[in-house]
Formats: C-alpha cells, structure tokens, sequence
C-alpha cells in the first residue's frame, strides 16, 4: 500500500497551546513538529508540500498546484478557518488564532501596545493602549483573556517606567448567556469567577456589532481599544464545498455513519470540514472527535481491502478541559466536574503527554516550570513591523485553510487527525494524542 500525504505547510501544529505562543509563553517550535521527521520510518509514505486546490470524484485525483494526484482512497480533513459571521473586513483588524502566523502577530500587536503606552502623553490614547478586548468566550476566548491578564498583572508588571501594566483592562466579549456554552453551567460560572479574579471583565450577552481601527461597538456601547482579537467561530475549509455534498451552516459536509460522503463510499469526509449525525445529536466540533474519526476511516479502508463489514462511527467523549490562567481552570470528565488548581495540573498533564516529541515535551515541561516559579514569560519578541496602528494583515481566514492529504496503512493509524473545532482553537481534551492544525488531512491510497 503506498500513501501519500500532501500538506501546504511542512510542519504539524499543536493547536491547543497556539494561545500560548500569542502570550510569549512558549515559542513556536515547541507546539510544531516537521512533518517528514515524523514520518521518516514510515517507508511506504510519501510526503507532498503543496495545495489541493480540488477533487474530481469522477476521475479520483486531487487536483494539487501543479499536478494532479490519483487515489483510491481519500479522506479528506482540511480543518476551518476563521469565520466572522458576514463582515470579512474584520478579519484584518481582529486577528484570529488559527497558525502560528497569527499566533506571532497577535503577540507583535499586544506586545508592541504596551511600547506605545510607554510612549504616550495622552491618558485616554494611554488607556486605549492598553485595553485588550477578545471576542468569544469559548475555550480559545477564555485561555487568551486569562493569559493576556496574567501576563500584565505579573511578566510585565516592573518592566516599564512610564506605565502600569496591572492597570491594563482586558475585557472577554460573548454574544450567548453564559461562556463556555459547551461546559456544564456551574463549570461556565467557575469560569467567570476565576477570570474575574484576574482582572478580566467579562461580559456575557454582548454581541459585536462593529470593529474598527479604535476599538469594538457592542450592542450596548462602544469600546476603545487597541487590540481586538478574535476567537468567536470558524468556517469549514471551502474545498467540501466543491464536492456536491449537502452542507450545514458551517459549511461542514453531511456525512453517512461510515463518515463517506454520499454515493462515494471511497471518499472519507473527517474533522473541522465534517457534519456527522449521532443518536445523541450531532458529534461536537472538537480535536477528540477528529481523532476518533481518523483512526475509524483508517480501520475501514484496511477492512474495505479486506473484504470486511464495518461498524458505524461512534463518538466515545473522554472529557473537556480549558485552563484560564495560573493553577485555574475547569475540566467536565464525564460526571465529574471540578475547577482550580487541581483541573489546572490535570491540563498540564494532558497537553505535555499529547505533544508530538519527546523534546517538546521536555521544552515545555521547562519553560512552564521556569514560568510558574520566576512568572516570566521567556518568548517576549516583537517581530515583524512596528507601527503605531493595527496594521491590515492576512488572516488565516483570508489565506483560506491549508490544505493537506495523506491516507493508508501506516500514516493513517500514526498521523495526527485534524483537530476538529467549535471555537478557534481546539477543546483541550483527556485524550492524549495530538490534534493537528486547521489544514487536517486528506488520504490517498495509490493505484
């Protein structure tokens, strides 16, 4: 069996820890792996760096940049991207976080903040500087709140001379009634407490109605500021919209039981980019789910080669956890659920353990040790420009979702599954295995 992996970008991201390399917590070759270094004892995978830019079932071949690559087998995983719910021209003013590009120009935007403040006469322009305003309050929304207060109330609190960083206002912004809509509601207002503890204002029932360069518009009044991030829903990769399947309002495929599209039974559909109906509702958008239904496509195709009958897909829920800042944070197990500092250790455990490489768990297992004991945060770095305004860039919404493929025996069983998403960053969860990020993975199997 050979198999081919095609993906835009050659490295695998850790998308669940990419808030940390946007609060200079963590680098970014410490959540990334390259791809062919992990498959480099995998002899019958061949890894392709380019975009699938199509699929034609008709002749079974995925139409690349410069070529076109026949399959017997395909699954087709190429994640989401940022969605900002009909007004595309906020995506250059409020920056998701869905790369490691955005996660290093929302760093440059809150870093670079502060250097203005300094700078600054005027205590209203002052103000504005440092107040941080994130849109959505999902798990992405409550990690990167917590983390920007955690940061200004400790990393940066002596570093400046002409400002207080602790006197920063970071202000979390969700449209529904309570955040963490997807968490028990007692684990929802565990949350609020413990961001309130740290300084964050949250406002909950409080949609966007407007962003520009000075600030957010709400339903209910105006909010100035400098820095306005976004972590309020994503968009299935428009690749599956090309493929003739009925789609959901996010633009996710409608899939069978067995996860293949209808009328092409070699055609797996899994992740961000797929809408699976369950007894109990349809299977959440998280990087679990994704896994799961990776592993089952692998089983299937080696089952379909055989000869053999498969069962359906099954969505087994091993849990939930979102940290919210230092030893704070809830987890849904199940029936348990808890918050604090327990759920907080829970969560460093599950995401070292769900690293891809024995170095970066053993980076990050230093570097957080070496934060939690001096509250330093070692990747402070403003790169890029340095200007006095947000400046207009391309978001991963704009760039659209990479794109990547690969399929078989020995990759499909081995290669991280693309982390499925409700919010812009995936649900931490107690399964320990990497969820990939928003490119996902497409199978080929070839003739």
């Amino acid at each position: 069996m050979n198999v081919t992996l095609v993906d835009r970008r050659n490295h695998h991201l850790f998308q669940p820890l990419l808030y940390q390399v946007a609060t200079a917590g963590l680098n970014p070759s410490d959540i990334a792996s390259p791809v062919r270094r992990i498959l480099r004892n995998q002899r019958n995978v061949e890894v392709l760096l380019a975009d699938a830019h199509g699929i034609d079932l008709a002749q079974r071949c995925v139409l690349l940049d410069h070529a076109t690559l026949p399959y017997d087998h395909l699954i087709i995983a190429t994640g989401a991207s940022h969605s900002y719910f009909g007004h595309p021209e906020w995506a250059q003013l409020a920056p998701g976080l869905k790369s490691i590009e955005d996660a290093l120009e929302i760093r440059r935007r809150v870093l670079l903040a502060y250097e203005l403040a300094e700078q600054e006469h005027d205590e209203a322009e002052r103000e504005r500087c440092m107040t941080f305003v994130v849109v959505g309050g999902g798990p992405t929304g409550v990690e990167l709140a917590g983390a920007l207060a955690e940061i200004a109330r400790t990393a940066l609190a002596r570093d400046f001379r002409h400002i207080d960083p602790r006197r920063a206002r970071v202000i979390l912004l969700e449209a529904g009634p309570r955040i963490l809509p997807s968490y028990p509601a007692e684990l929802s207002a565990s949350a609020v407490r413990q961001l309130n503890k740290l300084g964050v204002d949250v406002k909950m029932s409080e949609a966007v109605t407007g962003i520009d360069l000075g600030g957010v518009t709400t339903a209910h009044g105006r909010i100035e500021a400098h820095s306005v991030l976004w972590a309020a829903g994503v968009a299935a990769s428009p690749l599956v919209a090309a493929l003739g399947a009925e789609l959901d309002r996010q633009g996710r495929a409608r899939v069978s039981a067995q996860l293949t599209l209808p009328g092409s039974d070699n055609v797996y559909v899994v992740g961000d980019v797929a809408h699976v109906e369950q007894t109990t509702g349809p299977v959440p958008g998280v990087a679990p789910a994704a896994i799961q239904q990776g592993r089952y496509a692998a089983e299937r195709i080696r089952r379909q080669l055989r000869g053999e009958a498969s069962e359906p897909f099954r969505y087994r829920d091993k849990g939930s956890l979102a940290t919210i800042g230092r030893a704070a944070a809830v987890a849904d197990v199940g029936r348990l659920h808890f918050s604090g500092a327990f759920a907080w250790l829970v969560w460093l455990l599950v995401h070292i353990m769900a690293l891809v490489g024995f170095r970066n768990r053993v980076l990050v297992f230093f570097e957080w040790l070496w934060s939690y004991v001096t509250y330093e945060r070692g990747a402070r770095l403003i790169t890029g420009r340095i200007e006095p305004e947000p400046v207009a860039m391309p978001s991963a919404a704009a760039r659209g979702a990479n794109t990547s493929a690969t399929g078989g025996q020995a990759s499909l069983e081995s290669l991280p599954a693309s982390g499925a998403v409700v919010d812009p960053v995936e649900e931490a969860s107690l399964e320990s295995f990497p969820a990939s990020d928003a490119p996902g993975w497409i199978g080929s199997t070839g003739r």
